[in-house]
């Protein structure tokens, strides 16, 4: 188990579009390096929260020399998962948490009733789960179709949501049904309120669209500058109305170095 004491800041991240290099941007890979000697001079607590399956998420650190997180949040807020001596371990309590939230309502039932759908592409199995039925779709009806569903659901208050992004890699939309308690800011929220963390102690990182609740929740956020110009306006209206004008740092510079550059903003290095 992390032993890592929570002091004056933890850094939460997305990975995809964020924490990860992208391909071509000169001072990524050199600005990572950075990144993870701040956090160990400083001794950071480092969350991941991303909408990658735990195995996808290994690899990535692997391929890519990602520091090692204190713990993770997977699959779009559904799973939490706490390093310790032997790997990774599920936090069994989130998912009782979540289980306690769906009354016996089971996703199964919603993939037969959106199979009518024909812009949606059900994912590989390995990106479902319990908690989250996940969807390729064309990139340009991403938003029309998460419309759809969601009146779907609502029309028959099932406890479900949807969260809708774009693919930073791809020509791709992404569309996960997920249960109404689970998200990448609602389990933030609830691993913060677990650890007895407050909320203004927290940077959270991100670039797309499913970044948007927990850039919006009330942590101090970081977009990096590759984040989609609509999310921008989205958060900069929301921490406006919020009535927070130090919560909020929009970087000058792409995936890790806005980041880091985010980082040092708010005074970590």
């Amino acid at each position: 188990m992390s032993t890592k004491p929570l002091g004056r800041f933890v850094l939460a991240t997305d990975l995809d579009g964020t924490l990860i290099p992208l391909p071509g941007v000169e001072g990524n890979t050199e600005d990572l390096d950075a990144l993870k000697r701040l956090l160990a001079m400083r001794q950071i607590p480092l969350v991941f929260a991303t909408g990658r399956h735990l195995g996808s998420i290994v690899s990535a650190i692997e391929s890519f020399s990602l520091p090692i997180p204190d713990w993770i949040i997977a699959d779009v807020g559904t799973t939490i998962y706490q390093r310790n001596e032997n790997g990774w371990e599920s936090m069994a309590a989130y998912a009782q948490h979540l289980e306690a939230t769906l009354e016996g309502a089971e996703l199964a039932d919603f993939e037969h009733r959106f199979r009518q759908y024909d812009g949606l592409t059900l994912q590989a199995m390995e990106k479902q789960s319990r908690f989250k039925l996940s969807y390729d779709c064309p990139r340009d009806s991403t938003f029309d179709l998460a419309m759809l569903l969601q009146n779907e659901l609502d029309a028959i208050s099932a406890p479900f949501a949807i969260t809708a992004s774009l693919d930073p890699f791809t020509a791709q939309g992404l569309i996960d049904v997920l249960p109404r308690a689970a998200s990448k800011a609602l389990a933030l929220q609830w691993w913060a309120e677990t650890k007895g963390c407050d909320f203004e102690s927290v940077l959270f990182a991100g670039d797309s669209g499913n970044d948007l609740a927990a850039l919006t929740a009330g942590f101090r956020s970081i977009l990096v500058a590759n984040a989609d110009r609509e999310l921008v306006d989205q958060v900069k209206v929301a921490h406006a109305n919020a009535g927070w004008n130090d919560r909020l740092f929009i970087a000058n510079q792409m995936a890790t170095s806005g980041v880091l550059e985010g980082c040092r903003w708010y005074g970590l290095g």
